[in-house]
């Protein structure tokens, strides 16, 4: 894979999920909602590595050379992160993804954050006081119903000190 020219070619990578268009409607419309205006410089988003070493772009983009099926979510209840809300990603097939991903590419090559587990979330909410987070989670906790939906791919991100530039879309390739 040919990555884009960029002042910053060795710049860290951010592996995201993509879910299906409504889904991801949904998540872009709450955190565009919550989250504070002049934080909110990159799209909703579940994060599967925070901060992947620029040469592993053609491990991940490899791994998708063969077709793989929708993994399936379920989008669970919010959550406190105490400085912001987030819900929680229930998804054993996203995990196994995860999971094989993982083994690709050398802990050592790993930032400590992302040889930690993976508790997948969707971060709606960052950054404000504690006192506003627990109130939001005090109103979607009220109005919570789960949701099932679906990936429909995964995004790679070079980070750019703040906004991210999308290098690859890797699309699932086998609907359910």
């Amino acid at each position: 894979m040919t990555l884009p020219e960029n002042q910053k070619p060795n710049a860290p990578l951010v592996l995201t999920l993509e879910m299906e268009k409504s889904a991801q409607d949904w998540a872009q419309s709450m955190r565009e909602r919550h989250f504070p205006k002049e934080r909110n410089i990159v799209p909703a988003h579940v994060t599967l590595f925070h901060a992947l070493p620029s040469d592993t772009a053609d491990i991940i983009c490899a791994y998708f050379t063969r077709p793989r099926p929708t993994p399936s979510i379920r989008i669970d209840a919010p959550f406190l992160l105490g400085r912001g809300v987030a819900y929680r990603i229930a998804s054993p097939e996203m995990q196994q993804i995860r999971a094989e991903l993982a083994a690709l590419i050398p802990a050592e090559r790993r930032t400590p954050q992302d040889r930690k587990s993976w508790h997948p979330h969707l971060t709606i909410q960052n950054k404000v006081s504690p006192q506003q987070a627990r109130e939001l989670l005090k109103d979607l906790s009220r109005e919570y119903k789960a949701c099932q939906t679906y990936a429909v791919a995964l995004r790679l991100w070079r980070y750019l000190d703040g906004p991210w530039e999308l290098l690859s879309r890797l699309p699932f390739t086998i609907t359910k």
